[in-house]
């Protein structure tokens, strides 16, 4: 019976593949999943200030907080999960990462200092090691090439929307009872999605939705290939290389200032806790969803003409942004603060759409997941560690100069990551053709 089971959810999860509603039912749990990933993540960010007060401590441990406590584990244990993941079912990975994670968020709320909140922490990337390449494989396996660049936009709304739900339900639950008890809300409410998750997301096929029409599938699915020939197979391409290390610096900036855009609200607009949480959280909500379709847009309909549009798209995407940024921030007009806020907001996340699809391209499906594991290793051990860190650590460096309005310089000297990571996409653009994986 059991067999019997598990027979009939590869063929549901194949036959939605291949253009039933159900993989956008996939898609939307996938989505909620990725949510409470970066809820989870975010939520330290607004909550700073009341956790720093109480625990007293330093921009610079704060950003060693949210950045290398995080990223520690989460970069190292995204790879072996994510070579466990091409073996075993992903739904099962998925759904451990989401319970764990959750878990040590509300452990988070229980820390009495900073090494207990530091190693909580840890705990939180332990967890979310396992949700991201797991979920990006997933995808590739229930869209067709051709929708793959908007469906994994789709699915990074996600970022958007958790770090808007953290943003506003950390500030407002800790306006009106407590930064702890925000950790413990968020936390149990991921513990009890997890369940769910698992009962609704099934694995398809891998590689279902790659065969050529009229293509049988074989009768038994194809040997994982080792670890040792994934890394024979992309890391020789210098499109991975220079795709991952341009995404970096895009996260350097990216996971930083949305990390530190509510101190610098808080400090140098002299909003309150909550007058940020509702302005940021609409910042990132509405900014982030436009700009992440409009990178997945993008990307499917020029991607199929010319491939180096997968990178060459986000370039255009950040060298824009960083005007805007450096315009945004020094306006009287909160109303027109904002209005300018919301173009780099989108534009710094237009390239997860169409980056991570051309990563998933750069291997044969066997090896999907170990190969985003790797970019993500990448992108997130610069992203995280250093970004969040670097503008702790340079606000802390500049405040005997500047007091209060620190901050704001630290994310001047910041935001030229967005041109380092704008180059190595161009330069990118130029190699995808020839790395191309059919």
């Amino acid at each position: 019976m059991r067999r019997a089971s598990m027979s009939e959810d590869v063929n549901k999860a194949e036959t939605a593949g291949r253009g039933g509603r159900y993989r956008y039912v996939v898609l939307a749990m996938l989505i909620l999943a990725y949510t409470f990933n970066f809820l989870d993540r975010q939520i330290l960010g607004i909550l700073a200030g009341s956790i720093k007060a109480e625990l007293h401590l330093t921009d610079t441990q704060l950003g060693l907080m949210g950045g290398v406590a995080f990223a520690a584990l989460y970069t190292t244990l995204g790879v072996p999960l994510a070579w466990l993941a091409d073996r075993v079912s992903r739904t099962w990975i998925m759904t451990v990462a989401l319970t764990v994670w959750s878990g040590f968020t509300v452990a988070c709320g229980l820390a009495g200092g900073f090494w207990s909140l530091f190693l909580a922490r840890m705990g939180v990337g332990v967890g979310e090691a396992g949700g991201v390449a797991p979920a990006y494989s997933l995808i590739a396996d229930y869209f067709p090439k051709e929708q793959r660049a908007r469906a994994l936009a789709v699915y990074s709304f996600g970022i958007p929307l958790g770090t808007a739900l953290g943003v506003l339900f950390g500030g407002l639950i800790a306006t009106y009872v407590d930064w702890r008890f925000a950790f413990i809300a968020v936390g149990l409410a991921g513990v009890l999605l997890a369940p769910i998750f698992k009962w609704v997301v099934k694995d398809p096929v891998r590689g279902g939705l790659d065969r050529a029409p009229g293509e049988v599938a074989p009768a038994e699915p194809p040997k994982a290939p080792a670890f040792g020939q994934v890394l024979a197979t992309v890391m020789p391409k210098p499109s991975f290389w220079l795709l991952s290390f341009g995404a970096a610096c895009s996260s350097i900036c990216g996971y930083g200032v949305a990390f530190w855009l509510p101190t610098f609200f808080q400090r140098s607009f002299g909003l309150s806790l909550t007058d940020r949480a509702l302005y940021y959280s609409a910042l990132s909500l509405i900014g982030g969803v436009a700009g992440i379709w409009l990178g997945g847009v993008l990307a499917d309909r020029f991607g199929a003409k010319n491939k180096a549009a997968y990178a060459l798209a986000p370039a255009i995407c950040f060298l824009v942004a960083l005007p805007c940024f450096l315009l945004a921030m020094n306006v009287q007009s909160m109303v027109v603060a904002f209005l300018l806020f919301l173009i780099p907001t989108g534009l710094n996340l237009a390239w997860l759409g169409p980056v991570v699809a051309a990563v998933q391209h750069l291997a044969p499906p066997s090896m999907r997941t170990t190969t985003s594991a790797l970019f993500l290793l990448i992108n997130n051990l610069l992203g995280l560690a250093v970004g969040l860190w670097f503008f702790g650590y340079v606000s802390d460096l500049l405040t005997p100069r500047y007091g209060a309005e620190s901050m704001r310089y630290a994310l001047y000297y910041g935001l030229g990551f967005y041109v380092v990571a704008a180059v190595l996409l161009i330069i990118a653009s130029r190699r995808l053709q020839k790395d191309w994986a059919e």
